[in-house]
């Protein structure tokens, strides 16, 4: 257990930042589960504008790196096109 101040606050926001991140990577691996399990090419470019969307707003906010995003982003694009 912590005995300065400010490491015990340290503890307390990344418990938090912890929770936040773990809600969002799992978001983002459903999302991208939704895509590749998508055999009709319409609702998949549904699925992939939205999937998108959340990778690029996680790399915003650091909680995947934006390499990451992209490189995903780039996975279903080519998922997307072989459909």
């Amino acid at each position: 257990m912590p005995h300065h101040k400010s490491t015990m606050k340290r503890v307390k926001t990344n418990l938090k930042s912890q929770q936040y991140n773990r809600h969002y990577k799992s978001m983002m691996k459903s999302s991208i589960k939704k895509v590749l399990n998508t055999q009709e090419k319409d609702a998949a470019e549904v699925y992939f504008k939205q999937t998108q969307s959340l990778l690029d707003k996680l790399a915003r906010k650091n909680v995947i790196h934006a390499n990451k995003a992209a490189n995903q982003k780039r996975q279903l694009a080519n998922h997307l096109k072989s459909l």
